[in-house]
């Protein structure tokens, strides 16, 4: 009887090893088949993505970084403002800014992937914060808007100033960059203009209005150069 087992045995776990042998084969192969197929095929579909630009300087990080959120709060307080006086007479001219706005923010935003930029942890924050100044200071009136447009567009032109004047005291002056800002920075010193064209001077308290603006926006950048 023990010597019946012994062989029932033997008999199983040579069987057991012959079909674990001819599977593990059978493995091999496909493991090898797909290996080829996506050396082939799966290979020129890799050489056709586009490469991420090298990583961006110091420099060029910071610069990114700022301007994208500087963007996406100029985009979110035009948001604002249209959301009060779109129907109203201002509505043409406040959505032509926002458009170029628009612009501006998906510019910076493909920066940002191309660069492989980290943007600044204070986004959510820009986002609420620039549609309620936007909206509130509509609220408040036309003149008020145009005089909220004409302060965070005098800081932001004076930043992209400085911005420009870096860049070209860099010893790689980034072309592209410096070319991308020289226009941005063109059309915001045009939204300035209209604002003063529109009568924000004549806003009430214009002046204690957008020191306090100007104030807030400044110290928006040098937190979002940092973080």
């Amino acid at each position: 009887m023990l010597h019946k087992y012994i062989r029932l045995h033997t008999r199983n776990t040579m069987m057991l090893r012959s079909t674990c042998a001819t599977r593990g084969k059978q493995l091999t192969r496909i493991c090898v088949n797909r290996y080829t197929s996506s050396s082939s095929g799966g290979g020129q579909a890799e050489q056709k993505q586009q490469p991420l630009t090298p990583r961006a300087s110091a420099l060029t990080d910071e610069i990114i970084r700022v301007d994208h959120a500087g963007e996406l709060g100029a985009d979110r307080i035009y948001a604002g403002q249209m959301a009060i006086l779109g129907n109203g007479p201002m509505g043409k001219t406040i959505e032509h800014m926002w458009e170029q706005e628009k612009c501006h923010r998906k510019q910076f935003e493909t920066l940002i992937q191309q660069h492989r930029v980290r943007p600044t942890v204070m986004t959510p924050i820009w986002n609420v914060a620039g549609f309620v100044l936007g909206a509130g200071t509509a609220l408040m009136g036309e003149k008020a808007a145009m005089a909220c447009t004409v302060a965070v567009e005098t800081v932001i032109v004076e930043h992209y100033n400085d911005q420009l004047r870096q860049i070209m005291d860099s010893p790689n002056p980034d072309k592209e960059l410096l070319a991308t800002i020289t226009k941005f920075r063109d059309e915001e010193q045009e939204h300035h203009d209209t604002g003063i064209d529109c009568g924000a001077e004549q806003a009430p308290f214009y002046k204690a209005m957008t020191e306090v603006i100007k104030f807030g926006c400044k110290t928006a950048i040098a937190i979002s150069k940092k973080i």
